[in-house]
């Protein structure tokens, strides 16, 4: 670039002078910009809170968080006895226990002791101690999950602790030993003083009395029967006994379905004829739809397990940080959780039909639905319970417009019976995802339309209670 200067006579020739000490000041400025630009900048350390020093979680990765949701999902397909209400329960207990072990490294949140049902206390970090709470969630979760799956396989026991290991050795590399070694106690020591806390909720062990002979099936008109899977037990008839974890939703107000009825006059009528309607034109995207939110146990890893499988996604694809993406499994652990306790509540309160039962009764002696009846009440839909909770949560820490494309059946083999493919679907909302969920109930004739409005709509007031925690210091 050309620069004119303009001579000023002052009887001195001052020309040379001056282009001097413009080369001058040109280096000095040119030395110290590549002063600037080769420094290398220390990684950030913000103190994790008043109390801890070291490294926050906001300068982690997801990356410990992400893989320990990946191999519950598994546990939870592959270890018998994990039906829905039972997951959730352990997605649950797996999602609190992360975030317990890692909120003292999160400047801007708290812990959840003292909030949620029963949990008076919970052990506190070191005061003025340097924690890696990659290293704390890593033996937090290796510890609780050993403890809510005890009957998973060899294999899968050796699984976890490959993990647990690798994850290990991972954030060992360049961390100072006294770091590493308080880090992992104290992550187990929450997993812990969590586990002793699940014993009390009356749900322990429930993988081990699913059916359980002791329950008398009340019989009457309307009532729930064993459908065509002939289970005559139905599954968890005291699930909604359970503790919940947030006591705003264990006081949360019943719904109450239409009256029964077989005049083909009455509201209920026409809530299974439209289930029957609907079985006679399902179009192939519907078929796709039921099939992709079946979610059977032993064949997948449940309903609450797809809601936490988008909590997965949701993380990945906004690349968030181990904060967060504690933060985000224990809401939606807890969401889900929740939702299958006060459904079943409402479920053995009022043992409604199936529409396989009531459309048979009342309609067409020989109908077939598209897809096999669970072997429990109806009313209201767990999908679309559990469902519109995770949503809630998702979009409260994610906006409502957050676009994501669920992949979690991709690669399994076509469904056989259907001939049904499992093509990965895209959302644009997790409100539009949990809308599908539930109609996809409806798609497979196994829910009214009544059981899933009432399952979204007590989805929403649960999760907005989750959300209502004091998460935020």
């Amino acid at each position: 670039m050309a620069h004119n200067f303009t001579r000023i006579n002052t009887g001195v020739d001052t020309t040379s002078q001056s282009r001097g000490n413009q080369r001058i000041i040109f280096v000095t400025v040119l030395l110290a910009a590549l002063i600037q630009a080769c420094k290398i900048e220390p990684e950030p350390t913000q103190p994790a809170s008043p109390t801890v020093s070291g490294k926050s979680a906001e300068f982690y990765s997801s990356d410990v968080a992400t893989k320990w949701a990946d191999l519950q999902l598994k546990l939870t397909k592959t270890t018998p006895g994990f039906t829905p209400p039972v997951a959730s329960r352990a997605y649950g207990y797996a999602g609190v226990a992360m975030y317990e072990a890692t909120v003292p490294g999160i400047p801007s949140r708290k812990s959840l002791a003292g909030q949620l049902n029963g949990l008076t206390t919970l052990p506190q970090p070191e005061a003025g101690q340097a924690y890696n709470w990659a290293l704390s969630a890593n033996a937090a979760e290796a510890a609780i999950i050993k403890n809510l799956y005890p009957t998973t396989s060899a294999a899968n026991k050796a699984t976890i602790d490959s993990l647990e290991t690798a994850l290990q050795e991972a954030y060992k590399e360049g961390a100072d030993e006294a770091v590493y070694q308080r880090s992992i106690a104290f992550g187990k020591q929450i997993a812990g003083a969590l586990f002793e806390w699940s014993k009390t909720d009356g749900g322990h062990e429930g993988y081990s009395r699913n059916f359980p002979a002791s329950y008398v099936v009340p019989i009457g008109g309307g009532f729930w029967q064993p459908t065509e899977n002939g289970q005559k037990i139905p599954m968890q008839p005291y699930w909604g006994k359970v503790r919940t974890f947030v006591k705003a939703n264990n006081d949360l107000p019943m719904p109450r379905p239409l009256p029964h009825s077989t005049d083909v006059k009455s509201a209920v009528f026409a809530q299974y004829l439209d289930v029957y309607n609907k079985s006679k034109s399902l179009t192939d995207t519907e078929k796709e739809i039921a099939v992709w939110w079946a979610d059977n146990p032993a064949e997948t890893f449940t309903p609450p397990g797809h809601s936490y499988s988008l909590a997965r996604i949701a993380i990945q694809t906004s690349n968030a940080t181990l904060a967060k993406a504690v933060e985000t499994f224990a809401r939606t652990g807890i969401a889900v959780a929740d939702a299958f306790i006060l459904c079943w509540r409402c479920k053995f309160v009022y043992n409604n039909l199936r529409p396989y039962t009531y459309v048979r009764l009342a309609i067409d002696p020989a109908w077939v639905p598209f897809w096999p009846a669970p072997p429990f009440p109806g009313y209201p839909s767990g999908h679309a319970t559990q469902s519109s909770s995770a949503a809630t949560v998702l979009t409260a820490m994610y906006g409502e417009n957050f676009a994501f494309t669920d992949d979690s059946h991709v690669g399994r083999p076509i469904d056989p019976l259907r001939n049904i493919e499992f093509k990965a679907r895209s959302f644009m909302s997790f409100t539009q995802a949990a809308q599908e969920s539930a109609d996809s109930r409806f798609y497979g004739n196994i829910h009214t339309k009544q059981d899933n409005e009432t399952g979204l709509s007590e989805g929403k007031k649960i999760g907005a209670n989750v959300n209502a925690l004091a998460w935020e210091k």
